[in-house]
């Protein structure tokens, strides 16, 4: 089955379509209303339709498979060699229009499970770098009370006092304001989430590692 090639640049609230009608030889740059964008193609020959790999391109990614058309996510750096004049939607859309004609790398289109893992981890990456950042935060902290922290995620915890401090309670209250309990850090420590294999240092799957 032949495909129509279609560009399609996402934006917030508009989109831009860009073909060109094999029946009439006209050009056509079309600009959408997300809520308008799925009934325009539900009325079309199945279509191979590029868009740039962005936020919200695997959500319509799917509905657009759904209606029996063949998309192709391409990655930003492919589709910048095809953008001629100035950067706007309309040239962005044709230069998408281009790009999905050549061959090349694409990326694949989630599911919405797949899709729900990538949040998960990403969500988990975040808090891991953020209570990483609390530990280093507390570990310069200390060291002006004379104290300094052994490696590990617990160290915090279990400090070291310098031979020559003396001791000092406003130490002490920092430790206890940056225990585990009072972490957002401790999501990725708490039961529930290591019973999912969200278990902080946890090795990743070769299926998790692939999404």
């Amino acid at each position: 089955m032949k495909y129509t090639p279609v560009g399609v640049d996402i934006a917030k609230h508009l989109i831009q379509v860009h073909f060109i009608d094999e029946n009439t030889g006209e050009v056509v740059d079309k600009q959408l209303r997300g809520r308008d964008f799925l009934e325009y193609f539900s009325n079309r020959e199945p279509c191979l339709i590029g868009m740039e790999a962005c936020g919200g391109s695997q959500h319509w990614a799917r509905e657009l498979t759904k209606l029996g058309h063949n998309v192709r996510l391409l990655q930003a750096r492919f589709v910048k060699a095809f953008v001629m004049g100035n950067k706007n939607d309309v040239m962005d859309a044709r230069a998408i229009w281009m790009a999905v004609q050549q061959p090349g790398k694409e990326i694949a289109v989630k599911t919405e499970e797949q899709q729900s893992v990538l949040v998960l981890h990403r969500t988990r990456m975040q808090l891991v770098k953020f209570r990483i950042a609390q530990i280093n935060a507390l570990h310069g902290t200390l060291l002006e009370f004379g104290e300094t922290i052994h490696k590990g995620r617990a160290s915090p915890f279990q400090t070291r006092r310098h031979p020559r401090a003396g001791n000092c309670p406003r130490a002490e209250s920092l430790r206890a304001t940056h225990s585990p309990e009072f972490s957002p850090g401790a999501w990725c420590t708490h039961p529930r989430h290591e019973k999912h294999g969200f278990r902080a240092g946890a090795p990743h799957t070769r299926t998790e590692t692939r999404f």
